[in-house]
């Protein structure tokens, strides 16, 4: 099957197109022919190996120390069930699905083998049927970028009244995060460029600050909750406080990589079946165009979601 390689840390160009070896579904496994698979800076991070000091032990251990462990990276896909283990009873062949692989990775190939129901462990891998009205590309922007915006939900208890402001909202994971605060019911400003005002407009939000012109920080303005989902910048979280209410809360994507739940996954579909959450694509880059995908990310300028057709 073809794949993307990674056999060593390095810029987007360390990435390359080979045949490798089709795996074979275990007892507990699913085999996936993958149709679409996300790219997110996660994926450019991991290539890298790039890391603040503090994070790069952590994370070694968890990639692969001079090389990554599994050279096939991707967090990230969508496609249908070719094969199932004798033991898998949640799947069936042909069944549409989306997954978040994990530790495992893989997302980047044209197959991709998980264990059907996750091992319990962290960061393992959770697969969920596809929502009927995604495209796979659509899908695949799904998993981890939806993941984390509910957990940034969960964690700021968001609930009808509130007032929230999303710092980063037309990446990725704040056009999720968005699209979620303002399902529960929050009143919801988003901070972006100025090309995307109109475009976080769009996902819903009451109020959209061009960051370029104005600093929401200086604003009279009080936030009950900030989701930074950015990052990067400790004096931006610095900044970042002084736009809260009194018992105001701030969430970044700094603060941790949250351990996803398959029910996650489930709640995400049915919110997307049910027409409160779509993802928002920015490009679709074919396989063999991985090193612009990468080099894309890396400027910090997408707009929502990146994904690699497959297939």
């Amino acid at each position: 099957m073809k794949a993307i390689v990674c056999t060593k840390y390095g810029p987007p160009d360390v990435l390359q197109l080979k045949e490798v070896e089709k795996t074979t579904p275990k007892s507990n496994q699913v085999l996936i022919r993958v149709q679409a698979a996300a790219v997110t800076i996660s994926d450019c991070i991991v290539r890298s190996g790039k890391v603040r000091p503090l994070l790069w032990l952590p994370m070694r251990i968890f990639v692969g120390f001079g090389r990554p462990r599994n050279p096939v990276l991707g967090l990230d896909l969508a496609g249908e069930v070719e094969a199932v283990g004798g033991a898998v009873r949640r799947f069936k062949v042909g069944d549409a699905v989306m997954a978040f692989t994990g530790k495992h990775f893989g997302a980047y190939g044209e197959y991709a083998c998980l264990p059907a129901d996750g091992e319990r462990g962290p960061q393992d891998a959770l697969i969920t049927h596809k929502p009927a009205n995604l495209s796979y590309a659509e899908a695949a922007a799904v998993p981890s970028r939806g993941g984390l915006a509910w957990y940034f939900v969960g964690q700021g208890q968001v609930r009808a009244g509130q007032r929230v402001l999303v710092f980063g909202a037309s990446g990725a994971t704040g056009t999720f995060a968005v699209q979620l605060a303002k399902y529960f019911g929050a009143q919801v400003t988003g901070v972006c460029s100025t090309a995307n005002v109109e475009f976080v407009k769009s996902l819903g939000a009451d109020a959209v600050i061009d960051y370029t012109q104005e600093d929401f920080t200086q604003r009279t303005e009080r936030y009950d909750l900030i989701f930074d989902a950015v990052g990067k910048r400790y004096s931006q979280k610095i900044a970042c406080h002084k736009a809260l209410a009194p018992n105001g809360k701030l969430i970044s994507v700094d603060d941790g990589t949250p351990q996803l739940e398959t029910d996650t996954l489930m709640r995400l579909k049915e919110l997307a079946e049910a027409g409160h959450l779509r993802p928002a694509i920015d490009r679709v880059y074919a396989l063999e165009q991985i090193v612009e995908a990468h080099r894309y990310i890396e400027t910090g300028h997408k707009r929502g979601n990146v994904v690699l057709q497959v297939g």
